[in-house]
């Protein structure tokens, strides 16, 4: 068995409960949130789930159900659900510094060098988990073992199972309990094992957690790989996954949406492209990194038949590598310019930053002119600052458009309680 010792801390149906959070009257409540144009479910309350409702179901399917069972939909907010995300996170930093956030509703904790503060390490996720509902509101459970990827089991079995109260500890369980709690958990639970995996699993009689467990992890690698063989010899207790506790560079960022409604004018259509490359710019400069390359790419929509289609992408090499939102804005209005064709209805568009590289070891060129480019690095952290302390676009460039009539739909989005101050919630 390892020494190393992890904890998984999962938000229960993260997005549901942070809405839970600041309107009670949604506790107990039938609710599902919806993606982006309020098309598919991307989350469920274990109400929905009790009623069958499945991951990512359009939304129009289900509204007769939705009716019957008194189903409430809301859309995205994920202002509200990243910050809700920082929130925890600040939480969990309090317990250990060996923290990854391993995505918006999930973090790894290694907790084996504070356990001599905790009676058992069960004591210790109660605390973890006591302490988030109590400072943020929102409900989570935690599964606690010498692997990341029986943690994840871990968790798995704290969340379907009411008996753990919330937190599950493999370490100090006998191997005999172990073993019967992977009989009765399906291989696709296992952490990095997805859909076409299990099936091939499947075909192999490999069914359960347990008969992976049984099989050889070099006949796994021989098999599936490198990342099959770490996982079997994690679900033997080696730990082979360390933590990253700093989280690598993007090599590529991509920011695009579909339009609430479908826009055929160039000024729409450069107003969306404009807007993404603000949010990719803001995203590039928070890695300090820049990009070498844009790529911009429009399509109407496939699922329309009898419409006339398009779809076309250009990459747009630039001079010299850079991290200027303005910059980035003219270069990408360029590239739209050559694939734009009128007489057509777009459904989505938006902007790759490819040839990404670390910012503070860019080769400078012999040409540049230092003096603007650090007038253009002070500009953009203004604008950034600016932006992050009082609302996101509120210092924008003019190209982004003011009404913005395509944006996506959102009907029934919450407030943003926590980021704007018009939109503080009210204690009567």
């Amino acid at each position: 068995m390892s020494s190393h010792l992890f904890a998984l801390v999962d938000v229960n149906n993260f997005y549901v409960s942070c809405e839970r959070v600041f309107a009670p009257k949604l506790e107990n409540v039938p609710m599902v949130v919806l993606s982006n144009n309020d098309g598919c479910t991307v989350a469920r309350s274990a109400e929905v789930k009790a009623l069958g409702v499945k991951m990512g179901t359009p939304w129009f399917q289900i509204k007769d159900l939705a009716k019957t069972h008194g189903v409430l939909a809301y859309s995205s907010n994920y202002t509200l659900y990243g910050d809700m995300s920082n929130r925890v996170v600040e939480v969990l930093r309090q317990f250990t510094p060996n923290l990854e956030v391993y995505s918006i509703d999930e973090s790894f904790l290694q907790i084996d060098a504070v356990m001599k503060h905790y009676t058992d390490p069960t004591h210790l996720g109660l605390t973890v988990k006591n302490r988030v509902k109590d400072w943020t509101g929102l409900p989570v459970c935690v599964g606690i073992a010498p692997t990341k990827t029986l943690a994840k089991f871990a968790n798995h079995l704290a969340k379907k199972h009411p008996q753990w109260q919330g937190v599950c500890d493999l370490s100090t369980m006998t191997k005999q309990d172990l073993h019967q709690w992977m009989t009765e958990v399906s291989v696709d639970e296992v952490w990095g094992v997805g859909q076409k995996i299990a099936k091939r699993l499947q075909l192999m009689g490999i069914k359960t957690v347990f008969d992976l467990l049984q099989i050889s992890p070099q006949v796994m690698r021989l098999q599936f790989g490198v990342v099959m063989e770490r996982l079997c010899y994690e679900l033997r207790g080696v730990s082979c996954l360390k933590l990253e506790e700093v989280s690598p560079p993007k090599q590529q960022i991509i920011a695009s949406r579909s339009f609430g409604k479908l826009v055929t004018s160039f000024n729409e259509l450069s107003e969306s492209v404009a807007t993404h490359i603000a949010r990719a710019a803001e995203k590039l400069r928070l890695q300090n990194s820049v990009t070498g390359a844009i790529t911009v790419f429009i399509q109407t929509n496939g699922f329309m038949r009898g419409e006339p289609q398009y779809a076309q992408s250009i990459v747009v090499p630039l001079p010299d590598p850079t991290d200027d939102s303005l910059e980035l804005t003219a270069a990408a209005m360029s590239g739209l310019s050559k694939i734009f064709r009128g007489g057509f209805r777009y459904k989505k568009a938006g902007v790759v930053l490819n040839l990404l590289s670390d910012k503070p070891v860019v080769q400078q060129s012999l040409f540049e002119d230092m003096e603007a480019k650090g007038q253009s690095a002070e500009l953009m952290k203004t604008i950034d600052e600016i932006n992050t302390r009082f609302g996101s676009n509120l210092i924008k460039s003019a190209a982004m458009g003011t009404k913005q009539a395509w944006v996506m739909r959102s009907d029934n989005r919450s407030p943003s309680y926590t980021t704007n101050w018009n939109q503080l919630p009210i204690a009567y």
